[in-house]
């Protein structure tokens, strides 16, 4: 693909969110991207066709879950023996929620250099909120600036194949996939050959999109969604697979992550990986295929939301008549324990980013307000970079929430116990979980703590792939010596 004819293209599609010098920095990341991808086609040769790796992410899944001796996971700790684990966890990318630590995974960069900036951002010209979850308006070349390691796996000749993976929609180096969508969306953009293979397996796609309204729809998706993997691995013999499991996050958000929902939810999410596991074995694939079992958060119980637009309305920048916002100069886009916020009257932004951040430091549960001169150390671009980012990152002290909210009276108030993420990642409530097994692992491996840009570079090894455009480093301790060149 010519990808400088990609990035004009998504410029003009974004519908005027750029100045010139906004398409220059998209051009400049087409070409990057171009290159990396280049370097993966030159070492096509090198690529291990015999060889299978499937990444499954355990929505919301935190450390500490693992850690905790009563919860039910037998296949879990069993893969953890027998194969390799980061016992001091996993640290994750601001703000600490599913989209762009997604997104992380699967490059080995933070959210400034791929572009997924959170699971929300703002169109400044139109003044509205843009969601990413499910994937609603763009496909991955649009959203997605590095190079992911399913590119480069296709470049290489090799089969690969994507279940319920964020930021997928339409993606060209998935062979086989079926994104993380709604049900009348999903249908759509996933592969359609693939899709009616799968109903005559007697995987019921026909319900999909009423398990995804149904409230305790979760568990189904999530067993079909394991199948789906199953299919692609034994099958269609994917030498990639990215697979994502949802309930347990879905669980936490509502009771916390210790409620007493949360071990039933653990419970299902070892019985997928049973699945998995078992069905490697009876294929006869357990000396090629490696499971790398991931996380893309942690979680914290919460009590508290920061109204934050509401504080905005106190220092004049939202004007409202009847409830309704009339007029804005700013506004803070949530991502949990994260904010951004953007500031619409750009002639006088310095003032307002002043103002804004003086009085948020004052505000109950705000732990932290980041200028642009900040973000590199977060993860984050600058608007200069990319024009999602926002003026400043807010982050919130553990048991409080952000909310975008602009009719409460008080800027905080009170909830009943609930759960949430996007806060900092250093906390160990929101280190995330690495788990590797099967082929080319040494057994018994303690990796310490790792950082989530190291798992796309260790994918590459395992597969024979270079990835020069990861940031992150292979995790050369727990691979046998094989895999090490």
């Amino acid at each position: 693909m010519n990808h400088m004819m990609m990035s004009n293209r998504v410029t003009l599609s974004l519908g005027g969110w750029f100045s010139n010098s906004r398409v220059r920095v998209w051009i400049v990341c087409g070409l990057l991207t171009c290159v990396g991808m280049t370097s993966a086609n030159e070492n096509a040769n090198a690529a291990s066709t015999d060889r299978h790796v499937i990444l499954v992410s355990l929505d919301g899944f935190a450390q500490f879950l693992l850690d905790d001796p009563h919860s039910d996971l037998a296949t879990l700790r069993q893969l953890a023996r027998e194969g390799a684990v980061a016992e001091s966890g996993m640290t994750c990318s601001f703000p600490t929620v599913t989209w762009p630590n997604h997104t992380t995974l699967v490059t080995g960069v933070p959210p400034a250099r791929h572009g997924v900036l959170g699971n929300a951002v703002y169109n400044r010209e139109k003044q509205e909120r843009v969601g990413l979850l499910i994937d609603p308006i763009f496909d991955k070349d649009q959203i997605v600036r590095s190079p992911t390691i399913y590119d480069a796996a296709h470049q290489a000749g090799l089969k690969t194949a994507g279940v319920i993976w964020p930021a997928t929609r339409n993606a060209k180096s998935l062979d086989l996939n079926v994104p993380d969508m709604a049900g009348d969306l999903m249908p759509k953009f996933a592969t359609t050959s693939w899709i009616e293979e799968l109903k005559k397996e007697k995987l019921p796609y026909d319900r999909y999109g009423d398990w995804v309204k149904a409230k305790e729809g979760g568990p189904r998706r999530d067993w079909m969604a394991t199948r789906t993997a199953i299919n692609a691995l034994t099958t269609h013999k994917a030498n990639l697979v990215l697979l994502h499991l949802i309930e347990l996050d879905h669980v936490e958000h509502a009771v916390g992550p210790h409620g007493g929902d949360v071990s039933w939810a653990v419970s299902t999410m070892d019985d997928r990986l049973r699945d998995l596991r078992d069905a490697i074995e009876a294929a006869g694939m357990r000396d090629k295929t490696t499971v790398i079992v991931v996380s893309d958060h942690g979680f914290f119980d919460i009590d508290h939301n920061i109204h934050a637009n509401v504080e905005l309305q106190r220092l004049g920048l939202i004007q409202t008549e009847a409830q309704k916002v009339v007029s804005k100069q700013a506004w803070t886009v949530s991502q949990g324990g994260g904010a951004a916020v953007y500031i619409l009257d750009q002639a006088n932004r310095d003032a307002i980013a002043t103002k804004i951040k003086q009085a948020m430091l004052k505000v109950e549960g705000v732990e932290a307000v980041f200028e642009p001169g900040e973000f590199a150390k977060i993860g984050q671009s600058t608007m200069a970079e990319d024009p999602h980012s926002p003026d400043l990152w807010l982050a919130a002290k553990k048991g409080y929430s952000f909310s975008e909210g602009t009719t409460s009276e008080q800027v905080v108030t009170r909830v009943t116990r609930a759960g949430t993420h996007g806060f900092l990642p250093e906390s160990d409530e929101m280190h995330g979980i690495l788990i590797a097994w099967g082929a080319g692992i040494k057994p018994g491996t303690k990796l310490g703590r790792i950082k989530n840009t190291q798992v796309a570079p260790t994918i590459a090894r395992l597969l024979g792939l270079e990835f020069p455009s990861a940031e992150g480093k292979p995790l050369e301790s727990m691979l046998s010596q094989d895999d090490k060149h």
